[in-house]
C-alpha cells in the first residue's frame, strides 16, 4: 500500500487569520518502507513570516522572497500525493493550511477520511506522556540529532521512521504461512518448526550410507561423528 508522510512549515499558527505555507515536505512509503521518492518545496507566502515562526524553522522573509508561489507548485504536489493516505503528525494543523491554500485556488480540499494522524495514534499508545516528534524519536531510538530546527522534509523523514514503530510494523522476523494454524509457539515467542505429515523418502542409498560409516570408523572411537551415527540398517529395511 502506498502512503505519503507529510509535513509543513508556516508563517504562523492560524490559516484563518491569513497565515500561509512556507514549506512542504513529503516522503513516499510503500508497504511501510521508504521508496526514496520525495517532494520538497519552499514557498513564497506573499506575507511576512512571524518572528516566532522563524525561531522554529529558520525560514526568513529574505530566504523565501524568490521562492515559487503555492499556485506554481500545487499541480506537482497534488500529482505526487495522488489519492494515497496522508500520514501526518497533528494532521488538523497541516491540512488546515493545505486546504486554505487549495481554497484560494478554488481546488478541492483534502478529505479528512484519508488522514492518518500519528499524534492521535501516539496518544492512544502512550497516554499521559508527551508525544511530540522529538519525544517519539527518543522513545523509539531514532536518531534526530541533526534536527536543530524544524524542517518539513527532515520531519517527514523522521516521522516515516516513527510511524513504522508506532504501528508495530517493524518486524524482526518474517513468517510465511497461509494457515494461522501452521504458526505455533513454544512459549518463548519463537516459532516452532513444523513437521511433515509424511517424511520425504531418503535420497542416500544404502551403499552410500555404509561407505560413510566406514569412513567415520577410520577416525577412531573418540571422533565426535560417532555421536551422530544412526543405527545400522539392513538394505531390505532401508528400501521399505
Amino acid at each position: 500500500m502506498r502512503e505519503i508522510v507529510l509535513d509543513t512549515e508556516t508563517t504562523g499558527l492560524d490559516p484563518l487569520r491569513g497565515d500561509r505555507l512556507v514549506e512542504i515536505g513529503c516522503v513516499e512509503i510503500f508497504n511501510r518502507m521508504p521508496t526514496g521518492q520525495s517532494f520538497h518545496r519552499h514557498i513564497n507566502p506573499e506575507r511576512q513570516v512571524s518572528a516566532e515562526a522563524v525561531s522554529v524553522h529558520g525560514l526568513t522573509n529574505e530566504f523565501l522572497a524568490d521562492k515559487p508561489l503555492f499556485a506554481e507548485v500545487v499541480d506537482e504536489f497534488l500529482a505526487f500525493i495522488g489519492d494515497a493516505p496522508l500520514v501526518i503528525h497533528n494532521a488538523s494543523f497541516d491540512v488546515g493550511f493545505l486546504n486554505a491554500e487549495l481554497d484560494r485556488l478554488k481546488l478541492p480540499a483534502i478529505s479528512r477520511e484519508r488522514l492518518v494522524d500519528t499524534l492521535l495514534l501516539a496518544r492512544r499508545k502512550h497516554p499521559g506522556v508527551s508525544n511530540r516528534l522529538d519525544d517519539l524519536c527518543s522513545r523509539y531510538s531514532i536518531d534526530n540529532s541533526h534536527r536543530t530546527k524544524h524542517g518539513a522534509l527532515l520531519d517527514a523523514e523522521l516521522l516515516a521512521e516513527v510511524y513504522v514503530d508506532l504501528i508495530g510494523a517493524r518486524q524482526s522476523s518474517l513468517i510465511l504461512a497461509t494457515d494461522p494454524r501452521e504458526i505455533r509457539t513454544n512459549g518463548t515467542n519463537d516459532v516452532a518448526r513444523r513437521q511433515r505429515l509424511v517424511p520425504l523418502a531418503p535420497r542416500v542409498t544404502h551403499a552410500e550410507r555404509e561407505a560413510h560409516r566406514a569412513f567415520i570408523a577410520t577416525l577412531g572411537d573418540k571422533a565426535i561423528w560417532n555421536d551422530f551415527l544412526p543405527a545400522a540398517v539392513e538394505p531390505a529395511a532401508a528400501a521399505s
